[in-house]
């Protein structure tokens, strides 16, 4: 819960004063008609385990967010008011909502623990993945090493560039739930055998939600030369994150899962230093400096030679998913006001006591057993002779919405998961396997 004191917060709009413990109060303006202008204020909880963020919800136990985060009414008001704007303003909505981006920016960067400057904003993780591949500075015969069991948003990447600048693209072993040894000691002959440019890991395991051992790999690649890109789309928003104290090089995001936003929008952090080694090969138009001012100042000020931007922002080249911005900015601020550390001490409470279930009905959880390697993923085998698409089938005639990634039952809560739900999933659960 957070503590009580009295704030402002300004939503796109009015500003307003609470002094209310764990809620926040948003407000926009709309132009019903002929009446002018009424002001609309909500009163939104953003406690632990408190669904009102998410009122419209059906489900009893929403456990997909691995997957697809439900929209909440922080984000519906977000979209409501900028689609308010382009429909009264047209081109004139873009002052206002442009400079928000800066904003998104800094959110992100608070979350993350880095600099604004240094994140761009991007269409969805892999997006982000494929741009940075393309734009790394390769000789033929370099070497990229990933991850099996990775999802393909952070394969697939990889693959196509090998194919366009000669490089070697090689597998590791997939990460397991008891220890790190096999997965390490490989990483690390792989390195010593030289000519490894770059290792491309999940922070955390998108079927199995196992944590990677970054501080571990990092200290690796740092030993050979070798760079580390993160695909932290299963991390960001649950697991603590910090990319300058893991001195991370690379790492991207994506709004829907547990950002709790709109496909279509993630963003891009490269450390300052490699961002210096970045060839702009995916540059449009917006990469340049001053990109904008032939459109505002009049002639003279069409050129085609103006310098491409030096920092990462460069990869924002071209329009953008405005309404995917300015959900993902709305739906930032409650996890940044409850904080993750507290997210995360929530979200593996609830798994703590669902795991004992599962265990108890003789089920078999691929949650590993160091908190170190926990996130906000359990997964479980299903019992023979069900199948993960019969028992996820069967949980959603129940309420119970969890997903199936490679045949796994994956259960994912977030922040707005009580733990009074727990002994529903687990009655749920009790009457299919009694089927």
């Amino acid at each position: 819960m957070i503590r009580s004191k009295p704030w402002a917060l300004v939503y796109r709009g009015q500003a307003h004063v609470a002094a209310r413990r764990g809620s926040f109060v948003f407000g926009f303006w709309m132009r019903p008609g002929p009446r002018g202008c009424k002001k609309c204020t909500v009163s939104l909880s953003i406690a632990l385990g408190d669904k009102r963020l998410i009122s419209r919800l059906e489900a009893q136990a929403y456990l997909g967010y691995a997957a697809i985060a439900p929209v909440t009414e922080c984000v519906s008001l977000a979209v409501r008011e900028l689609l308010d704007d382009y429909a009264r303003l047209g081109n004139l909505a873009l002052a206002k909502w442009l400079p928000r981006r800066e904003v998104l920016r800094q959110r992100l960067g608070q979350l993350i623990g880095a600099d604004s400057a240094h994140i761009a904003l991007c269409t969805s993780a892999t997006r982000g993945l494929t741009d940075l591949a393309l734009c790394l500075p390769w000789r033929p015969d370099d070497g990229v090493l990933v991850g099996d069991g990775e999802f393909p948003g952070n394969v697939s990447p990889w693959q196509n560039v090998a194919q366009l600048f000669a490089l070697r693209v090689d597998f590791l072993p997939k990460l397991r739930t008891r220890d790190d040894d096999e997965f390490l000691s490989a990483l690390e002959a792989r390195l010593r055998a030289g000519r490894v440019r770059l290792v491309a890991l999940s922070a955390v395991q998108f079927q199995t939600g196992i944590r990677a051992p970054i501080e571990a790999v990092i200290r690796l690649c740092r030993a050979y030369g070798a760079e580390l890109a993160v695909d932290a789309i299963q991390a960001c928003g649950v697991v603590p994150l910090d990319v300058v104290a893991l001195d991370i090089d690379y790492l991207v995001g994506g709004a829907h899962k547990w950002l709790m936003a709109l496909e279509g929008a993630g963003f891009l952090y490269v450390k300052p230093e490699c961002t210096r080694k970045l060839v702009p090969r995916t540059a449009g138009w917006l990469s340049h400096e001053e990109g904008l001012r032939f459109l505002f100042e009049g002639p003279g000020m069409l050129r085609y030679d103006r310098p491409i931007k030096s920092g990462i922002q460069f990869m924002e080249g071209t329009s953008a998913n405005g309404v995917g911005y300015a959900a993902l900015e709305a739906a930032l601020e409650p996890i940044l006001r409850l904080g993750v550390p507290a997210i995360f001490s929530h979200v593996g409470a609830y798994l703590d006591a669902l795991e004992a279930g599962l265990l108890a009905r003789g089920l078999t959880s691929v949650r590993p057993s160091q908190a170190s390697r926990r996130s906000g993923i359990l997964s479980f085998q299903p019992p023979m002779p069900r199948t993960a698409a019969e028992l996820v089938s069967a949980l959603r005639e129940q309420g119970i919405i969890a997903t199936m990634p490679d045949g796994v039952v994956r259960l994912a809560p977030h922040f707005p998961n009580g733990l009074d739900e727990v002994p529903c999933v687990l009655a749920a659960l009790d009457i299919i396997l009694g089927d």
